[in-house]
């Protein structure tokens, strides 16, 4: 899958013009912008100067079923930050490297007799660089690139590297997730395994004709997609990304620079305008270099889901929006806009509609 599809937020094809007062901190009712789009329901945290000062949620969580701020929504993409948040956590505390072959320890038994295996390493796969498809097919895995000489989003690279952890450590990806990450950010509602129904009930999926899906059970975690979480659990972990909170100085650094230009991809034409000055693939995030300041942004789209999420390193300002709809991406301007969010990331994201 090319790049641009992944990381152009889906040509965001509709706004509204709301201009609030950057001071507003709080949550304007989109019940009506809700219904307009089409979109079932969102739940939305609000960040300020790094603090959550607004949580909110509309619509339909499922059949009968009011969303709440408590109802946890797939995550979709969002949880590739999440995954690296953990590697980089234990890179910081010595467990792990960023540069040493993931091969030392695990590699994958489609990839035993590619000797290209050797080269992978963790920041190649939080960078999307490894050279691996976005999934596998039915006929297994294999590279599309050589290690390190292209981008390609890719959810295997991610779960490349957690199984890489999990050998590396000897503990399973879930157990280094809590320890690392959920417990220490108080993600009470949040994780990589779900339990439709035997907790608080999922958000449940609805295609662009407002239908309701099947919720897909995950017995098992997949470090690159169907994690759950509430809009304000996921603002938590924001901000602590944002803090650097657990990582080394040299760590921190790292994940905060460019691994991979992006500007080729989706600064062309028209786009190029609104711009910033760089972008591209940090250790987890894509980020906007804006003068003045670098922005962590991240989407996620999903079959009856699509999620997003961007935070202001220099300011402190964020957000955090889940849906559960096709149509999700329809209301991410115009939220943006009625939360008077960073106005450059607004045109930012505009002009990837041109």
């Amino acid at each position: 899958m090319k790049v641009a599809v992944q990381v152009g937020l889906i040509a965001l094809a509709f706004f509204a013009s709301v201009a609030d007062a950057r001071t507003n901190t709080t949550l304007p009712d989109l019940t009506t912008t809700l219904r307009e789009q089409h979109v079932e329901s969102a739940s939305v945290a609000l960040i300020r100067s790094g603090q959550i000062v607004s949580t909110g949620a509309w619509g339909m969580a499922g059949p009968n079923r009011a969303a709440t701020v408590s109802t946890p929504y797939n995550l979709a993409s969002l949880t590739k930050p999440l995954t690296a948040e953990v590697i980089l956590r234990l890179v910081s505390a010595g467990k792990l490297s960023l540069d040493e072959p993931m091969d030392r320890y695990w590699s994958d038994p489609d990839l035993s007799r590619d000797p290209r295996r050797m080269k992978l390493t963790v920041r190649m796969a939080l960078s999307h660089r490894t050279g691996l498809p976005n999934w596998r097919d039915a006929k297994g895995l294999a590279f599309d690139h050589d290690p390190g000489t292209t981008t390609g989003y890719s959810g295997e690279g991610y779960q490349y590297a957690a199984r890489y952890a999990e050998h590396r450590t000897g503990q399973s990806f879930e157990t280094l997730a809590g320890r690392w990450l959920f417990a220490p950010a108080h993600m009470r509602a949040s994780g990589y395994v779900s339990a439709q129904g035997e907790t608080a009930p999922i958000a449940v999926p609805y295609d662009d004709a407002g239908k309701p899906l099947p919720v897909e059970r995950v017995t098992r975690y997949n470090a690159a997609d169907l994690a759950h979480a509430t809009a304000q659990d996921y603002a938590r972990f924001l901000i602590a990304a944002r803090n650097d909170r657990g990582l080394t100085r040299v760590i921190a650094a790292e994940r905060s620079k460019s691994q991979a230009d992006l500007r080729p991809d989706i600064c062309t034409g028209t786009k190029a305008t609104a711009c910033p000055p760089w972008t591209g693939f940090g250790l987890g995030w894509q980020l906007l270099g804006f003068p003045g300041g670098t922005t962590m942004l991240h989407t996620g789209k999903d079959a009856g889901a699509f999620t997003f999420a961007a935070i202001d390193r220099a300011s402190g300002d964020g957000i955090v929006i889940l849906t559960n709809s096709d149509n999700g991406w329809r209301v991410i301007l115009p939220i943006l806009e009625r939360t008077a969010s960073d106005p450059k990331l607004i045109a930012f994201l505009r002009g990837q509609m041109s």
